[in-house]
């Protein structure tokens, strides 16, 4: 279920708003720095840095999540920022729930992140959730599936507080 947002709701905490250009149109994600600060923190200073743009879904399982955040497409790599501990929390991992990518380390999350295309409950106290779609989740639906997918998909452009993506209803 696709929340309907607003640019008045954009507008009332664009801090903690991204937007992630994709192909097809503009994912607008709600940050939860109340539930994961440290990730929410790592995720608008790569941002900042244009760290995303260009990057690649790497990972996209159908029925699952798309996986980005590895600036060498292979899953392996990651920023040149210490990894981060877990933050962990209560949220549930849903459709459209964003989380931390990691190794078998829970202290290991660094750039990647997956976004649930189905209910992922399973991995409830596992990943840390950071944040959640409430708008442009029928462009997720369209990224390429494949690990990897032939000609992947990729994040055009992300931005924290953009008010310039058009809201579905």
């Amino acid at each position: 279920m696709t929340i309907a947002v607003t640019t008045a709701t954009i507008a009332a905490a664009p801090e903690n708003t991204l937007t992630m250009q994709l192909k097809d149109g503009p994912v607008v994600i709600e940050l939860l720095p109340d539930k994961a600060p440290k990730h929410v923190e790592r995720i608008k200073t790569l941002t900042a840095k244009g760290f995303y743009d260009g990057l690649v879904f790497h990972r996209v399982i159908n029925g699952f999540m798309a996986q980005t955040g590895d600036p060498t497409g292979t899953g392996t790599g990651g920023s040149d920022l210490p990894d981060l501990p877990a933050e962990f929390n209560n949220e549930n991992f849903g459709r459209g729930v964003v989380g931390m990518a990691r190794t078998n380390d829970p202290n290991s999350a660094n750039s990647q992140f997956f976004i649930c295309f189905d209910d992922c409950s399973f991995l409830n106290g596992q990943y840390t959730v950071w944040g959640r779609v409430i708008s442009g989740m029928e462009y997720v639906d369209k990224i390429k599936r494949g690990e990897p997918p032939k000609d992947p998909d990729k994040i055009i452009k992300m931005t924290v507080g953009s008010v310039t993506a058009k809201a579905t209803k």
